[in-house]
């Protein structure tokens, strides 16, 4: 564990999940909820899943590759835009937990889109309450504590993944042969959520929340790093934690950041 991660994020209790690569599911899409006499059949109101079916009933554009924002344009979300992210999520009964588990845990680990999305059972221990954080892209994987919040919501979603689970298998005749019982993100199909899926989805909730920017994944990971260093961590923990090799990828954050200015003209 990297020395004072207990602290980060405002000194909540550390109460603790490692990553691997999935095949693409069809997109899946946000929109209001119909009535329960209008949903699909073998579909309940509060979001169990009928095989073979996306969970939405209204598609969203598939997005487009991401193109660099332009010099001066933000590109991270600030902490009340995750919170109106977060509260979108609770609109949709259908996939709108499991989403809200994926969206915190990548702002709370500062995780790449492919890193969670590739997150398996096993990167999760909820009696340790740690979680094990493989990094792309040669970063430094860690070990990090999970802390409450994530823990109840964690909880809730692997409940509800195995209910989506058992009813797959009935429909199936009880082998479930196709589908991915270590992913711990189950697209609508079953198999790993796919970065494309999420990607739309996070920029639908953020139509939702009526943020003024259209989010994407990595605006998540650069929220974690500048959240960190507004409450003073200081750059070579946030290197640790964030697992970046080079320190220059770090500074960006704590740069420019009036904390570190307070002691000046004293």
């Amino acid at each position: 564990m990297v020395p004072g991660q207990g602290e980060l994020f405002g000194g909540m209790p550390a109460e603790a999940v490692t990553v691997t690569a999935a095949a693409p599911d069809p997109v899946e899409s946000v929109a209001a909820v119909p009535p329960p006499d209008l949903l699909p059949a073998g579909l309940s109101p509060v979001g169990s899943p009928s095989a073979g079916q996306d969970l939405l009933p209204v598609a969203v554009a598939t997005p487009k590759k991401r193109q660099r924002a332009p010099e001066g344009e933000r590109k991270h979300l600030t902490l009340l835009e995750v919170d109106r992210l977060l509260a979108a999520t609770k609109d949709n009964p259908r996939t709108g937990l499991r989403d809200r588990c994926l969206i915190l845990l990548m702002f709370r680990h500062g995780l790449r889109v492919t890193e969670a999305c590739a997150m398996r059972m096993d990167q999760v221990d909820l009696e340790s309450k740690i979680l094990q954080v493989q990094r792309l892209k040669g970063g430094l994987s860690t070990t990090q504590p999970l802390r409450t919040e994530e823990i109840r919501l964690l909880k809730s979603w692997m409940a509800e993944r195995e209910r989506w689970l058992r009813q797959w298998r009935r429909k199936e005749g009880g082998t479930g042969a196709a589908l991915d019982r270590q992913a711990l993100f189950l697209s609508t199909r079953g198999t790993a959520l796919s970065r494309k899926t999420f990607w739309a989805l996070l920029r639908r909730y953020g139509e939702l929340a009526g943020l003024a920017l259209p989010p994407h994944p990595h605006m998540l990971r650069h929220a974690c790093g500048f959240a960190l260093a507004d409450q003073g961590a200081d750059t070579r923990l946030i290197q640790d934690y964030l697992g970046h090799r080079n320190i220059q990828h770090t500074v960006r954050y704590t740069a420019t950041n009036p904390v570190r200015f307070e002691k000046l003209w004293r």
